[in-house]
């Protein structure tokens, strides 16, 4: 069986290597540089493939018979922890114009693996710590600020619950009203993340799914993603915000979520954990009348339109003002 799924496997590579779009067109993805204000579009690592994946029958059967399990993302993350893996370093820096300069090691010799470069850790102070509430990590983010604009946000129809999302209905019910952010890392960015606040940080709580890919290219087609995907979730009680509820949502190629803060009180700032390699999100969930989003970031996800972010960059204010 071993050998089998090995050889599916495989065959599924080349398949992907070979397919093209399947004739549907799928969005292009712009987004918003912060910094500039200026419009850009994104290139996706791997959009061929997506593309097939969720576009096509052929591909949508090799996404649920394959891509979406365990196995694959293990068997992926297995490569990415093998010293031959430091090779695809030195290319993955140029395409992608990465500054190592940021980082506690900023030589690709320094690494003894892809995924030890892909966890890497910033040098201090080379993200400043903004006031109020804080972007959790470096990424794309959209702010909603109630539930309900989600869903127009997304594919109209689709069926998207907190209480999927959470399997907990009590929890659900608690943020139903509230606001919710989604910070979406790509595979170039930092991939650790950290609190967005300070406050009583409570025990992680872990939600078995599939592997699914959180791409932009993937959500056009389903929000249910992540309802499926496996993910981790803990509890900020804060003064200035409330309670928040940080989920940390894995994907195809993610090798692990894993945990690095420990229970009880945290500093805005502080460590939470970090992805091993692959694309990843995180999702902020907010209690009703607790928060206000940055103006900017609400104006730009009404255009439907993600913004850069940087971890540590203000994205909210207490909605008291204080």
């Amino acid at each position: 069986m071993k050998y089998f799924s090995l050889i599916v496997l495989f065959l599924t590579l080349i398949a992907c290597q070979n397919k093209d779009d399947s004739g549907q067109k799928m969005k292009t993805i712009n987004y918003i540089d912060r910094a500039s204000g200026e419009a850009r579009t994104e290139k996706v690592p791997s959009e061929g493939m997506l593309k097939w994946l969720y576009s096509s029958p052929s591909g949508k059967l090799a996404l649920n018979v394959l891509f979406k399990r365990k196995f694959f993302s293990a068997l992926g993350g297995w490569y990415m922890n093998t010293r031959i893996s430091k090779n695809r370093i030195p290319e993955f820096i140029a395409e992608h114009n990465i500054n190592l300069n940021e980082y506690q090691r900023d030589s690709v010799q320094d690494f003894s693996s892809f995924n030890d470069f892909f966890y890497r850790k910033l040098k201090p102070g080379a993200r400043p710590i903004g006031e109020h509430l804080v972007s959790p990590a470096d990424g794309k983010i959209l702010v909603f600020p109630t539930i309900k604009d989600v869903l127009s946000f997304f594919v109209k129809g689709i069926e998207f619950t907190l209480t999927d999302f959470l399997r907990d209905k009590v929890l659900a019910e608690k943020y139903a009203g509230g606001a919710m952010a989604i910070v979406r890392l790509a595979p170039p960015d930092y991939h650790r993340y950290h609190f967005p606040a300070s406050g009583l940080a409570s025990e992680t709580t872990k939600i078995k799914g599939h592997y699914f890919s959180v791409s932009p290219l993937a959500l056009q087609k389903s929000l249910e993603i992540f309802c499926e995907n496996k993910r981790e979730y803990c509890t900020l009680a804060t003064q200035e915000f409330g309670e928040i509820l940080i989920v940390d949502v894995g994907a195809t190629m993610v090798g692990s979520i894993l945990q690095t803060y420990q229970p009880g009180e945290v500093k805005k700032g502080d460590e939470k954990g970090y992805f091993a390699f692959g694309g990843s999100t995180l999702v902020l969930l907010f209690e009703q009348g607790k928060i206000q989003f940055d103006s900017d970031l609400i104006d730009n996800t009404g255009k439907e339109l993600e913004t850069t972010i940087k971890m540590g960059e203000k994205i909210a204010s207490p909605l008291n003002g204080l």
